[in-house]
């Protein structure tokens, strides 16, 4: 899963990186200032658990299991759901998506505590 951990980190580390290029050149200026933020809000979560992924992966090479592995894919849901909700929320102004974003963040929530308890169980 270490592998998996970082490939999937990179690749959600470039869409953040251009999902964020996109917003400074296309989004601002064309949405609210409010809308902006929130997109804004979404890029910066998403590169936060990109990286957050590499340190899964490491974890997952001293102490692999399942609640590293809950760790990871807490963190991929996490993105989708928080970010994600964002991120649509932007492009299509439809406030009611923003009900969705908090499972995105108990999903990283749990997701840091899955690693942390992995990390005590060492």
């Amino acid at each position: 899963m270490d592998r998996t951990f970082a490939l999937v980190g990179s690749l959600s580390a470039a869409l953040a990186v251009a999902l964020g290029a996109f917003a400074a050149h296309v989004v601002r200026g064309r949405v609210s200032a409010d809308l902006a933020n929130v997109f804004e809000v979404g890029a910066r979560y998403h590169m936060y658990h990109a990286l957050a992924l590499f340190g899964v992966a490491w974890v997952a090479t001293r102490w692999p299991g399942a609640v590293t592995n809950a760790a990871g894919w807490l963190f991929v849901a996490g993105t989708v759901l928080f970010s994600g909700s964002l991120y649509a929320m932007t492009f299509t102004g439809q406030r009611w998506l923003g009900a969705i974003t908090p499972f995105g963040g108990v999903a990283f929530i749990l997701g840091w505590l899955a690693l942390a308890w992995r990390l005590l169980l060492r």
